[in-house]
């Protein structure tokens, strides 16, 4: 059975044979096996709540990024569009800053949450200002992302147009492949949206892992469906207080009514002090001594006691109420309630009327064949009446409310008959019933005067009750009655204390018991996780002397943490006064991507911007390993302004998609795919050589130098693979070597030698006969004369036989290599 959890719970009822993996199943099996006695489990099983499914509204997943589109959008001008390969694998999006590779992520953040987490809480001038892209003023701003959908990958397009000047003024628009409008959450789950949420803004790497890390606490107790051993440790809690008030209130009453006792002079007096003054009072003696009169007497003074103390309506509590009514009875009726419905109507014809004009790009009316009717000014007008005509529709439904709920609230002023007038045939009796039928009163109008009126007379009469039963109490039994009043209410308190005592025993073994037994089972299922941002750290920070430990969760929801267990050289030390920003960086991805990865999540991929800031190239190289490994199963997109991150790509051998934004003047921006170097410098040097107009002194100079480019990458390739594999060095060292290279026969010495300072002559010549003269051809500048086509042809042919030769020279020589040879697809 698999895990479940509030966000992905298994709907098929759990089979005898197989053991309940839920929280409530685990749970309950602990529970079988306590030891406690039947009362305090059954206790802990009346309050275990019910495990909550959530509800995925019929939501195919995984979902996947197609593209991302924006347009006058922070650092975007015109329209542009970053296509990405949807399904698993990693794709790097690279660009230098002000490139707006940033502007992307943002907006594929914006376009499915309606929020921007990089600038939240933070609307400031500089956000008012800059979030629209200042050189494309007449572009309308937008935002949106294509997805890939279910396992059939139905594609649906989430599009954020902005129609004002504010952030805030923007619509959400989702359609399917076939153009029809869908519903944001049938395509995207917002719960899951918060909980496992995909997106890790740069801004977030540093933010995320400052204080408690309450929001990641929340998040967690969530996804792994810890809601209920919160809300089963509150319900035992509040249990615990509930007996344990019960037991306080008549211990207060006793100290109470035995200061009262001793002040009156009274036999009766006496004899109830001594009850009271026991180690543990005497409830049966008390409730003699009030009982110690003949049967018909107890009952009139009990009717007296009730009498005196019946209240009727509270008339402050009533004026107001019918106050607010008939406010806003008023208010409904200036909104005229039908009018909604017609506004809401007119305003979705003129909706789909301007729908119509944006898609056809026609102002002719498609209804009379009008031309230009559904101009321009019409548009504007139309567009100010939907406004007008919504605001309108919405103001009557909020009418329509208010008044439904001072209604109620007048309704639940009106009690039904008390107990001790609903057999008796009394003028007092037959106005409470008149009273009661006030709550079948809809008219806003007649409920407001009836009401009001009744509430006046009912007030008046049962104050004229209380009045009568007090005075015959008082003259019945002037000095001991009071007393025998508050003993009554002492004795009905210590029968309910007694009762509580035994709860509140059974309420205390059942919190000692399941104190220890929620953190079991908390950190339990928070194992995998902790252990999964274990092994990310390490990969992170290999060579780091910081140590992540454990990973746990204090508290319950809104009041949580997230502890860290963080040591340096085996000594335990506070997580963010060791760490370097690098660390820092790297402990927030190693705490975000089990989260983002939950099996829960319905979201195949990951959005993650510049985590590479910070990072040293050994953690670097721990990041390219920790994101191929997400991207086995994941899409990962990862944008950036450092090269590096493409350098350990290249480096460890791991296939990626690498994008290249560039940013132009204007705030034109543009995307290319970035190809295997070799490959591509071939390419462009084989479509030099076959041009048949380019002049002989041209190609003597230019295709040369473009085939020893192809061949020096070639030999980079080789020796950076050559370097890590047999002499085991890392990325800083393999690059410090490559810098010093000048020459290509360097290039070819260390690729194949592991020493730029040998000569390569004979292995090249074993690798490829003849090729040596073409190194050395590289390497003087001196080459043949190239006047045809097939000359020039024959230049670049030699040249590929010979980098593809050194390229697999390693796999030849019997060297193991990791992942594929130019590590970018």
């Amino acid at each position: 059975m698999t895990e479940q959890t509030p966000a992905s719970l298994d709907s098929t009822p759990t089979s005898p044979s197989v053991p309940d993996s839920s929280v409530r199943g685990l749970l309950l099996a602990r529970l079988d096996n306590s030891g406690l006695v039947p009362e305090v489990r059954e206790l802990l099983r009346e309050l275990l709540p019910d495990e909550q499914v959530r509800d995925s509204g019929g939501r195919a997943g995984p979902v996947h990024l197609r593209s991302i589109t924006a347009a006058g959008w922070r650092g975007i001008g015109p329209r542009t569009t970053l296509e990405l390969p949807p399904g698993p694998g990693l794709v790097v999006v690279a660009g230098p800053n002000g490139s707006g590779k940033s502007s992307f992520a943002e907006a594929a953040e914006t376009a499915l949450t309606a929020r921007n987490s990089r600038w939240e809480g933070q609307r400031t001038t500089d956000w008012k200002q800059g979030w629209r892209n200042l050189h494309s003023p007449d572009v309308t701003p937008e935002v949106s992302v294509e997805l890939s959908v279910g396992e059939r990958g139905e594609t649906a397009t989430v599009r954020r147009t902005w129609y004002g000047a504010k952030v805030d003024e923007a619509r959400t628009k989702v359609e399917g492949a076939d153009g029809a409008e869908l519903k944001l959450d049938e395509v995207v789950d917002a719960g899951a949206l918060e909980l496992a949420r995909p997106f890790l803004p740069y801004s977030e790497l540093g933010s995320m892992i400052n204080g408690s890390l309450s929001a990641l606490h929340d998040a967690f107790f969530k996804l792994l469906g810890l809601e209920l051993l919160a809300e089963l440790d509150k319900r035992v809690k509040d249990a615990h207080s509930e007996y344990d008030g019960m037991v306080k209130r008549r211990n207060a009453l006793t100290a109470e009514l035995l200061v009262e006792l001793n002040l009156v002079d009274d036999p009766r007096a006496r004899e109830a002090a001594a009850a009271l003054s026991d180690r543990t009072p005497d409830s049966a003696r008390v409730r003699a001594l009030l009982e110690g009169r003949s049967p018909a007497d107890a009952d009139e003074l009990a009717r007296l006691r009730e009498r005196a103390s019946l209240a009727g309506p509270d008339l402050a509590e009533v004026t107001g109420a019918v106050a607010r009514l008939r406010e806003a009875a008023a208010t409904a009726e200036q909104a005229r309630f039908g009018s909604a419905e017609d506004a809401r109507r007119l305003a979705r014809l003129l909706e789909a009327a301007l729908d119509h004009r944006r898609r056809s790009d026609s102002p002719d009316c498609p209804v009379c064949g009008s031309e230009n009717r559904l101009d321009q000014s019409w548009a504007e007008h139309a567009r100010a009446e939907v406004e007008r005509l919504q605001t309108e529709a919405a103001g009557a439904e909020a009418a329509r409310r208010d008044l439904a709920v001072a209604v109620r609230a007048v309704h639940d002023l009106i009690h039904p008959v008390p107990a001790l007038l609903q057999r008796e045939a009394s003028p007092l009796a037959d106005l409470w019933r008149e009273w009661a039928l006030f709550r079948g009163v809809t008219d806003a109008g007649e409920l407001a005067d009836r009401a009001e009126r009744t509430a006046r007379i009912l007030h008046e009469a049962c104050h004229q009750v209380r009045e009568e039963a007090a005075g015959r109490l008082a003259e019945h039994d002037g000095t001991w009655q009071p007393l025998a009043v508050r003993l009554a209410e002492w004795l009905s308190a210590a029968e309910a204390a007694d009762t509580a005592e035994t709860g509140r025993r059974h309420a205390k073994k059942a919190r000692d018991w399941l104190r220890p037994i929620l953190d079991e089972l908390r950190d339990e299922r928070l194992r995998p996780y902790a252990e999964r941002s274990q092994e990310i750290w390490q990969k992170l920070c290999e060579h780091s002397s910081v140590t992540l430990g454990s990973v746990t969760l204090a508290g319950t929801p809104n009041r949580g943490s997230v502890k860290l267990g963080v040591s340096v050289d085996d000594m335990d030390a506070p997580a963010y006064s060791v760490m370097s920003q690098g660390e820092l960086h790297s402990l927030a991805l190693s705490l975000f991507i089990p989260r983002a990865t939950h099996e829960a999540s319905p979201f195949g991929f990951l959005v993650i911007d510049d985590p590479v800031q910070s990072m040293d190239p050994e953690k670097v190289e721990g990041l390219a390993r920790v994101l191929d490994a997400c991207a086995r199963d994941r899409q990962v997109i990862v944008f950036t302004h450092d090269t590096r991150l493409q350098q350990a790509i290249a480096h460890l051998g791991i296939e990626a998609t690498v994008l290249r934004v560039t940013r132009q003047t204007d705030s034109v921006v543009g995307v290319e795919t970035l190809t295997d170097p070799v490959e591509q410098a071939l390419a462009e040097a084989r479509a030099v050589s076959m041009d048949p107009n380019l002049p002989p002194e041209v190609a003597d100079h230019v295709l040369p130098a473009m085939c020893r480019v192809a061949m020096e990458a070639a030999c980079l390739e080789t020796a950076r693979r050559r370097l890590r594999d047999e002499e085991g060095l890392g990325l800083r060292a393999i690059e410090e070597r490559v810098a010093s290279l000048d020459r290509t026969k360097q290039y070819v010495s260390l690729a194949l030698l592991g020493d730029e300072r040998q000569s390569a002559r004979e292995a090249v010549e074993r690798l490829r006969p003849g090729g040596w003269a073409l190194v050395e051809a590289f390497n003087s500048g001196a080459h043949a004369p190239l006047p045809t086509v097939d000359d020039r042809k024959a230049l670049v042919t030699r040249t590929k036989a010979l980098a593809t030769a050194i390229r697999r020279s390693l796999a030849t020589s019997g060297t193991s290599t990791t992942g594929n040879a130019g590590g970018v697809r």
